[in-house]
């Protein structure tokens, strides 16, 4: 592949805790949008916001499937409870096509088609072609591999798709602790889910003062928005062929739009990187990985 053009656009899955409503509201918007091709969705972080979604999730797949959209459903980053795994039992046996966060959900999936999301480690090209042989279809790589590694994993495993996260906060780490919830003065267990009171993360600076990080309950994310709206020609060049949109507090609808145009030469990187700043402004822009520099670090076309 070499023509951005070619490249799919996926809206990924809400990584931080919205109510049931919202989440709901925000996948119906992305159903109604030509610009998405494929969604993933699904509780990814912490088993106890399940409950949240869960009661619309039926409604909101069928919304989805209707429109046109290609539908996955992402298992948990870490499986540690006994609930945990009979959810992630259930998920695999479905009949929806599932994205494996962990490598408990590859193995129940073994031989069966499915994705394989972020948090697998898939560091070369052989275990790239591993994956493949057990039915993965296409695998969305970590977000701290530079443009050299994800070109000679894509050239030693060719015959499978593989998606970049193009836009978002990036997952950096999972813990079985809550760092959110301790920061509010509760433990884990009676979390009281604040971590729903930051809709977009919640920033974490040094003891200087330094911006740092941001916390997402168990989760460690970037404090800096990944934005790799100039790097499009690269990535189709290196054969990457879905561009994974990682939902933020914001116009979504907008973002896949602006990548869209973007990718479809309506309109400049460059323009379009100062749109994206009039529609989330919540945190600094970076494209420092895929550089191979410092994450947080911004490299100019």
């Amino acid at each position: 592949m070499a023509d951005p053009a070619t490249l799919k656009i996926t809206m990924g899955p809400v990584p931080y805790l919205w109510s049931g409503e919202k989440w709901r509201d925000f996948y119906y918007r992305i159903a109604e949008t030509g610009h998405v091709d494929a969604v993933t969705l699904g509780e990814v972080v912490c088993s106890k916001r399940d409950h949240f979604t869960r009661p619309f999730l039926p409604q909101v797949v069928e919304r989805l499937t209707a429109a046109g959209k290609s539908v996955a459903l992402a298992s948990l980053a870490l499986v540690t409870l006994d609930r945990e795994t009979l959810q992630t039992r259930r998920l695999a046996a479905g009949s929806t096509l599932v994205e494996a966060n962990d490598l408990s959900a590859l193995r129940l999936l073994a031989g069966k088609p499915h994705l394989v999301g972020p948090f697998v480690n898939v560091y070369n090209g052989a275990t790239a072609k591993l994956l493949a042989r057990r039915g993965a279809t296409r695998i969305c790589l970590g977000p701290e591999l530079p443009a050299a590694s994800i070109a000679a994993i894509i050239a030693g495993a060719p015959d499978i798709e593989y998606e970049i996260i193009a836009f978002g906060r990036l997952p950096l780490a999972i813990s079985a602790r809550c760092a959110h919830a301790r920061a509010k003065g509760h433990t884990k267990d009676n979390c009281q889910f604040v971590c729903g009171d930051e809709p977009d993360g919640l920033d974490v600076d040094t003891l200087d003062g330094q911006p740092f990080l941001s916390v997402n309950g168990v989760q460690t994310m970037s404090r800096h928005c990944q934005v790799l709206l100039q790097d499009l020609p690269d990535l189709a060049r290196m054969g990457v062929t879905h561009l994974r949109l990682s939902p933020q507090d914001c116009d979504m609808t907008e973002v896949a739009a602006i990548y869209a145009a973007v990718r479809d030469g309506h309109m400049d990187a460059g323009e379009g990187v100062t749109r994206l700043q009039s529609v989330y402004s919540a945190a600094p822009y970076s494209n420092g990985f895929l550089h191979g520099v410092a994450g947080m670090d911004w490299v100019a076309a």
